[in-house]
């Protein structure tokens, strides 16, 4: 397999099934006009129908096996951007393996694994004084209780990694807990499917409190592009995923990603997530992603700046793309389907008015999954959502008003 005629090397994507596997495959293609080859787990999955790749690839969860495959087809090494969580720990492991086909910008395996445990994580990050919230480690039912005669109500639960079990069982990442019986409920029904809970302190304030910081660092953990934007809306709403983002100065929110990331000495792609608590106007970090695109990396493509072309050329050390500061032109990202359905959440609990939802949507924005010129995607995510959706079973377990511990 040749590179193109532009002699451009392949960019290979995996995790095309998620959001930020198919952004980052079209913004390489469309944008930037770069040969993509994208990894799918899911051979059904209606992303796979994308119009942007030069190949779409499924696996059966032999992903390092693949990628050697695809690695060996190539007439010079390739690019890689892993897209998930689990592949980013996966190619870390195996990256000297892959370095004879590949160029990885990841940071030490050490580094990886620490960023990505939130045990080890939250442990770094008390101890180097950075602000995260009071926190503690849930292994059995001896150290909740414990906990919960400490812990303020509402309060955070999640797992601190979530596995396959976890994904099966709910589509939520955490649950908001406001009572200590609904505690003890949740971690009874979800206990088998991680083997450590997170329980923390809420931070009080509403979905735009919520910032994110997507950056790009050398291999010298310089900052050569940085994009900071926040939610307006999210699905699952209160503990969900952005569903209507707008880019926005905060220098806080900048600088607390930046110190962190060259704390650990980090290479390759970088998030960070800090919310501002309402009461008292103190930044805390929610989480970090490392090492892959995000589902926000697209709108900093979209407010021109190019986080994603940067690694490329960086990693293949040629010139860097001169579009990589942040001019602050409002740009939004929406991702349709969950923003519609978010807006209609809030617009009947009498939180959101029509005109309030139509003044957050205008303005220059970019979609997530919604193209004029890849249609097929879209189209399949809406087909297989009203699927979900006429399940009894997959619906109960995606309302976001729904008790823990009532029947399914």
């Amino acid at each position: 397999m040749h590179a193109t005629a532009d002699n451009n090397p392949f960019a290979v994507v995996t995790g095309l099934e998620y959001m930020q596997g198919i952004q980052a495959a079209r913004i390489l293609a469309k944008r930037h006009h770069l040969p993509v080859i994208a990894v799918s787990t899911n051979k059904n999955h209606p992303y796979n129908l994308t119009n942007c790749c030069h190949q779409v690839v499924c696996t059966d969860n032999n992903l390092i096996e693949d990628l050697i495959v695809i690695g060996r087809q190539l007439a010079e090494k390739a690019v890689l951007f892993p897209g998930t969580d689990a592949d980013v720990l996966l190619i870390s492991q195996n990256r000297r393996q892959l370095s004879q086909w590949f160029h990885m910008c990841l940071p030490p395996a050490e580094v990886v694994e620490m960023l990505m445990d939130k045990l080890q994580f939250y442990a770094f990050a008390r101890e180097a004084g950075f602000r995260v919230p009071d926190t503690w480690f849930i292994h059995n039912r001896q150290e909740l209780d414990s906990a919960a005669r400490k812990v303020v109500f509402p309060c955070v639960l999640k797992p601190h990694y979530r596995t396959a079990k976890w994904n099966e069982l709910s589509p939520f990442k955490a649950f908001r807990i406001v009572t200590a019986e609904q505690l003890t409920a949740t971690y009874e029904q979800y206990k088998a499917a991680t083997e450590c809970f997170i329980l923390q302190n809420w931070i009080e304030g509403p979905d735009a409190n919520l910032y994110s910081c997507n950056a790009y660092f050398d291999a010298n953990t310089k900052p050569l592009a940085s994009f900071v934007a926040r939610k307006i809306r999210q699905w699952p709403p209160v503990m969900g995923q952005s569903s209507l983002g707008e880019e926005c100065r905060d220098d806080v929110v900048l600088a607390e990603t930046l110190r962190l990331f060259q704390t650990v000495g980090f290479h390759g792609l970088a998030y960070l997530e800090i919310k501002r608590d309402q009461r008292t106007g103190e930044y805390f970090i929610v989480e970090p992603n490392i090492g892959r695109p995000t589902g926000r990396s697209a709108i900093a493509e979209a407010g021109g700046v190019e986080l994603l072309y940067t690694m490329y050329c960086d990693a293949l050390g040629r010139p860097l793309p001169s579009n990589r500061v942040q001019h602050y032109g409002g740009v939004k990202w929406i991702n349709l389907r969950q923003d519609l359905r978010s807006a209609f959440y809030y617009w009947r609990k009498g939180e959101l008015t029509f005109n309030q939802w139509r003044k957050s949507v205008r303005g220059p924005k970019t979609f997530a999954i919604f193209s004029w010129t890849d249609p097929y995607p879209f189209l399949g995510d809406l087909w297989r959502a009203a699927r979900l959706f006429f399940n009894k079973e997959e619906r109960g377990k995606r309302n976001p008003d729904r008790t823990i511990g009532e029947e399914k």
